[in-house]
């Protein structure tokens, strides 16, 4: 039994020890927002944030995660679409298939949280998911847009 804060929830769920996080939050809790992409941890596409930080939860046993940490998924960053960052990406036709874009908009909000100004060269380097449709100067661009805004919403 693994005890877990999820979106500001405490739920309790029957897993193994080693299962990935991922699969946790898609098939027990049934949040489906955060998607299963590589399954090692590179694409991003599973992205959450762990107590603020970004974190692939597709290679992340859920015995590595306490009750006491709260992890936030795409549907706990803003459950009504309304958070800067989520505005900025419609505004910037960022999504093509989509199937990227929660992990995105995680990875960038972790960032933004940490540094709500960053540098094209820090966007660079911390954006490192993997977007098969090539919309990063899309991404780049509605995150320069959030940061210049200074809104980060909550997460």
């Amino acid at each position: 039994m693994a005890k877990l804060n999820i979106n500001g929830k405490t739920i309790d769920v029957e897993v193994d020890g080693d299962t990935p996080l991922l699969w946790v939050i898609r098939e027990q809790i049934g949040l489906t927002g955060t998607k299963y992409g590589c399954g090692v941890a590179q694409c991003g596409a599973c992205t959450v944030h762990v107590d603020g930080v970004a974190t692939r939860s597709c290679s992340m046993p859920v015995s590595a995660v306490t009750a006491e940490q709260k992890i936030v998924t795409i549907e706990g960053l803003s459950p009504d679409g309304s958070h800067p960052l989520q505005k900025a990406w419609i505004e910037h036709d960022v999504p093509q298939c989509g199937f990227c874009q929660s992990g995105m908009i995680m990875a960038a909000a972790a960032m933004l949280q940490a540094n709500p100004k960053p540098s094209e060269a820090d966007i660079a380097a911390e954006m490192t998911n993997i977007c098969r449709c090539g919309t990063y100067n899309r991404v780049k661009a509605a995150i320069q847009q959030v940061a210049a805004g200074g809104e980060l919403g909550r997460g």
